[in-house]
This record gives structure tokens, C-alpha cells and sequence, in this order.
């Protein structure tokens, strides 16, 4: 518990520095706009708006931390992302929406590994398990969990005809020491298997690769990602734990919402979001009515505005 206390006491610490910071920049620029305005320097002038510009943006993204108030909301993510009916097209979106988490990952400066990857019949990917290791991880990517939609042309089919395609998404936050989830020995089967990603010669050649199987619940839970079946093992116990814990959480949203009306909850399979490349080409969160015409730059990783929009309207 004192560990837990110091992590939030620093983090809250960290919070009040950065809008410090913030603060000082801003007197700062407000002397310098004096300074350019008294000697018609249009050079300084143009350098302080560009440092506006760029206070602007460290602004809006302190102001969606402030909202990330959640338990776990500064965790890491474990998110598992799954193919919907559709074959091949359906595998397709998902490795567009691996992508496009990953390129988010990389833009926000967070660590990212592929936990386990099955490879789909032809192309694209049947599931993959990531792991976006950063502060508030969770408390971002949590917006994403649900049923993604892709509307456009198929490049998998001959006839050129438009198809629509589903995959969902699942996150989890990585849970610490502190968080007790009761899983019982006896309760769970495990399997070895042969790694089916990438990995090198040590992982495609040794049933390296784990999978959990929870009894009571039917979850299972994957990891080929590391080079030993003992810390894939681990892993693999790590998701399980999260798995669980979030078992436990939605039960208690569904009770509450049964006592209290909530209308705020969102089941595992609503469609949360759909993404539109033919005829027209818009993105449109259907829990914020968040739209985004610019389909390019949301498909290469920027999900900020929809991120924000879903704090905001879960507030």
C-alpha cells in the first residue's frame, strides 16, 4: 500500500510540475510578444506564435491527463485485438488496426511488443496481443475497447465491390503486485505449443510458446513473444490476471447499471467506431459523434481527438 501511495503521489507531483511549467512558459512568452510589439520585430513575433502554437498543443495534452483519474488509468495496456467474420478481409482490418495502434504507440514515445500474433489463412492477421508499455497507457487506450468497423473497397476482391468489415478490441490494464486476483492451480490448463510469429531460430524451432486455459471462465490466454516458455508463462499469468480483474469489473458495471440506469456503459460488442473509405471517406465514433475527415492521419496513429472526446463524454 505505501509503494501504491509514493507511485500516486509522484505521479500527482509530476502533474502540477508540468502546468508549472506551463504557467512560467506562458509569462515568459507574454514578455516577449511585449518586447516585439515595442520594436515592430516581426521575426520575434512570428518565433512567439510558433512557441504558442506549440504551448497550445503541450496544453491539450496535460488537459486529457488531468482527466485520466482512474484506478489503473496510469498502467500499461495489454490490448488483444481479434478478426470478426469475414475471412480474409476481416483479417486485413486487423493488421490495419495493429498498425495503427502501433504507430499511435510510437508517436506518444511508448514502448510496444507483440505478445502473440496469428497470422490469418492468406493475408492480414486472425489476432495479435500487444503490450504498450507507457505512463497512462491504459487510461488512453481504454477508449478503444469495442467493435471497430471498416467500410471500403476490397483489395481482396475481384469485382471491386464494397465490403464491410468488423474486428474487436479488447484492453486491459497491466496489473501490479498491489491488485490480488484469487486464480487457483487446479483451475487452469496449460499448454506448450510451437511459436508461429517471428522470433528467430530458437523460437520456431521449440514449443516455446504458452497458452493458459481458465476453467471456470473458459478465458485463454497466449504469449510467444519471449524467447523462454517460463517467462512466456509469466506473461501469460500477467493477462490472465488483467483478464479476470476485468471480468470481475464488467460484472460490477453491469450491476450497477441494472441499479442505476448507466447509461454510459458499453458492452463488449457495440460498434464503437467506424471507419469509411468508400464512398465517402470519414471516421465517426458513434459514442462521442466524433468525426474525422482526415482518414489517412487516423489510420497512421492520430486517435487523440477521438480519445479526448471519449474522456470528455465519459465524464
Amino acid at each position: 500500500m505505501a509503494a501504491k501511495i509514493h507511485k500516486e503521489h509522484g505521479q500527482l507531483q509530476e502533474i502540477v510540475r508540468s502546468w508549472e511549467t506551463r504557467w512560467d512558459e506562458i509569462q515568459e512568452l507574454e514578455l516577449l510578444l511585449e518586447l516585439a510589439t515595442e520594436e515592430n520585430d516581426a521575426e520575434m513575433e512570428h518565433e512567439v506564435a510558433g512557441s504558442l502554437d506549440a504551448l497550445q498543443d503541450g496544453i491539450a495534452v496535460a488537459e486529457v491527463e488531468c482527466m485520466l483519474s482512474g484506478e489503473h488509468d496510469a498502467n500499461n495496456a495489454i490490448m488483444d485485438i481479434h478478426a470478426g467474420a469475414g475471412g480474409t478481409e476481416a483479417q486485413d482490418w486487423v493488421s490495419i488496426l495493429m498498425r495503427m495502434y502501433l504507430r499511435w504507440a510510437e508517436q506518444k514515445g511508448f514502448k510496444s511488443d507483440i505478445l502473440d500474433y496469428q497470422p490469418g489463412d492468406e493475408a492480414g492477421v486472425k489476432s495479435v496481443i500487444l503490450m504498450i508499455t507507457g505512463h497512462n497507457a491504459y487510461g488512453y487506450l481504454r477508449s478503444e475497447v469495442g467493435i471497430h468497423r471498416l467500410v471500403r473497397i476490397s483489395p481482396f476482391d475481384a469485382t471491386g465491390r464494397r465490403h464491410t468489415s468488423f474486428s474487436s478490441v479488447m484492453v486491459m490494464p497491466e496489473l501490479d503486485d498491489t491488485i490480488d486476483v484469487d486464480i487457483i492451480d487446479k483451475d487452469l490448463r496449460i499448454d506448450t505449443y510451437r511459436a508461429s510469429g517471428s522470433g528467430g531460430q530458437h523460437v520456431n524451432k521449440t514449443d516455446s510458446a504458452i497458452r493458459i486455459t481458465h476453467l471456470p471462465t473458459g478465458i485463454v490466454v497466449q504469449c510467444q513473444n519471449e524467447r523462454s516458455q517460463h517467462r512466456n508463462k509469466d506473461m501469460a499469468m500477467k493477462m490472465l490476471t488483467s483478464r479476470l480483474y476485468e471480468l470481475g469489473r464488467e460484472k460490477q458495471a453491469e450491476t450497477k447499471e441494472d441499479l442505476h440506469g448507466d447509461k454510459k456503459g458499453i458492452s463488449w460488442g457495440s460498434q464503437i467506431r467506424s471507419y469509411v473509405l468508400q464512398p465517402y471517406r470519414l471516421i465517426k465514433d458513434h459514442r462521442t459523434d466524433m468525426e474525422v475527415g482526415n482518414v489517412d492521419a487516423v489510420l497512421d496513429g492520430s486517435l487523440d481527438p477521438f480519445i479526448k472526446a471519449y474522456l470528455l463524454w465519459e465524464k
